[in-house]
């Protein structure tokens, strides 16, 4: 996945980029990638740059009373990357220091590029930074800030050695100073108001990149539970993880918050009678709590369970999860559709997507759930559908671009959305079979208990 689409960049964005690991890195990534594309790429900062990472861009321009903004914007058409700095560093040669907060905001208004890209921090070389009192510099008018934060951090030593500032975040969480810095430790400072969101504008969008992500194994599973926790801030739309200097596409994968609506409110009419949700499964648990039970370990941002039919004895199963129950008063008509839209209307805000889950697949393997969950974080997709030799099965992923669609629905089924966005679905094939398999019948209830080895 490129950058740009993991932070979902947008024509007229200010994105400024603060803490550490791999800032500069990012900047002159994302420029690359935007000026491929035909932009028109202004980019600057409010601390110091080193002169030969801005020696990279194509044009690099030392204002002064003499450059106009009709020159930039000429050495814009020309080179489509212009890189603006203010004078030379008196103290250090080889570092140019960057514009005052007032200039870049005229340069907004005066200068027509289609993104303007700000290293807003510095972190003198570290993998990791919690800010001082007067960092980071973070011009108002951003629209888009980069958190960025070295994984290589993971494991070493919080001290001042290792980690910029390192004092402050042992002070305000008391952690240990010298001990190894662990995911929740990283998830915390990221998150924290004071700290990693430190200086972040009012309505700006926030997107962390953990930079030095490889695609796999240990580490990136590391990684991977620092976003997680990282993303139970509401003001954190997503964490991309990745790696700046790859000579591939440098994300892996981008974390956002995923939900899930459980749909528990049918009649079971073919079941005689019996709600399926309520059925014995295995240890004293029913279906339902089989069911939600797996996806709580999926650590998903949010489950919903809809109720209709038997809907307080459907609530009371599930009442010790950590979940939401909604009631679909509608839930004899308009089928599943009306549960999805009961379901929607009950998310929190700041959900990226959601998945669709059966309440009648108590098999449902959770390794699959995870696919579903990967193939979305890597872009493969915005509606993911799992295939099982050929038929396509639950749990179905819908971006939230999608919801509007699903929520105007009156009568049909989700799937009437799926067919008129072929070029957004990702078709997941999958090698288990659970993703087909309910319980509509009694005879599908006993096979489902033994092929689980329940009878």
């Amino acid at each position: 996945m490129l950058l740009r689409e993991a932070l979902r960049v947008q024509r007229g964005d200010v994105v400024s980029f603060v803490g550490a690991g791999g800032k500069t890195a990012a900047l002159f990534r994302l420029a690359a990638e935007l000026r491929a594309e035909g932009w028109r790429v202004l980019a600057t900062t409010t601390t110091r740059v080193a002169s030969y990472e801005v020696a990279q861009a194509p044009a690099a321009i030392q204002l002064s009373d003499a450059v106009t903004a009709e020159h930039i914007r000429d050495q814009l058409s020309e080179h489509g990357f212009v890189f603006l700095y203010a004078a030379g560093d008196a103290r250090n040669a080889h570092k140019v220091i960057g514009l005052p907060l007032p200039v870049i905001g005229g340069l907004i208004d005066s200068v027509n590029s289609d993104v303007l890209l700000i290293e807003a921090d510095g972190a003198r070389q570290m993998p990791f930074k919690v800010p001082r009192a007067h960092e980071p510099v973070i011009p108002p008018e951003t629209t888009l800030v980069v958190l960025v934060a070295g994984v290589d951090a993971l494991d070493q030593p919080l001290d001042e050695a290792h980690v910029y500032n390192a004092t402050r975040l042992c002070d305000r969480y008391g952690f240990a100073e010298g001990g190894r810095l662990i995911p929740p430790w990283m998830a915390a400072a990221l998150r924290d108001p004071e700290l990693g969101l430190r200086g972040v504008p009012n309505g700006a969008r926030v997107c962390v990149l953990l930079n030095k992500t490889p695609g796999e194994g240990y580490v990136h599973r590391r990684a991977r539970r620092v976003a997680q926790l990282a993303l139970r801030s509401p003001r954190i739309e997503a964490v991309a993880l990745g790696a700046m200097q790859s000579s591939g596409e440098p994300i892996s994968e981008a974390q956002r918050r995923v939900a899930a609506l459980v749909l528990a409110a049918g009649e079971s009419a073919r079941m005689g009678g019996q709600p399926k949700p309520l059925l014995p499964w295995d240890r004293g648990q029913t279906v339902i709590e089989a069911i939600v039970a797996r996806l709580v370990a999926l650590r998903l941002a949010e489950i919903v369970v809809v109720t209709g039919h038997r809907a307080d004895d459907v609530a009371r199963a599930v009442a010790w999860l950590p979940v939401r129950v909604v009631h679909n008063p509608d839930y004899q008509q308009g089928e599943m559709i009306s549960s999805v839209q009961a379901g929607l209307r009950a998310l929190s805000p700041g959900m990226a997507a959601c998945l669709v889950v059966m309440g009648d697949q108590p098999a449902l393997n959770a390794r699959v759930v995870d696919q579903v969950l990967l193939a979305y974080g890597r872009g493969l997709g915005e509606i993911v559908t799992p295939v099982y030799e050929g038929r396509r099965g639950h749990p179905v992923l819908f971006d939230s671009r999608f919801w509007p669609e699903l929520l105007a629905l009156e009568g049909g089924a989700p799937r009437d959305v799926i067919a008129r966005h072929p070029d957004r679905l990702h078709l997941l094939a999958v090698s288990d079979d659970s993703i087909l398999r309910d319980i509509d019948t009694p005879q599908q209830y006993r096979r489902e208990r033994r092929l689980a080895g329940l009878e």
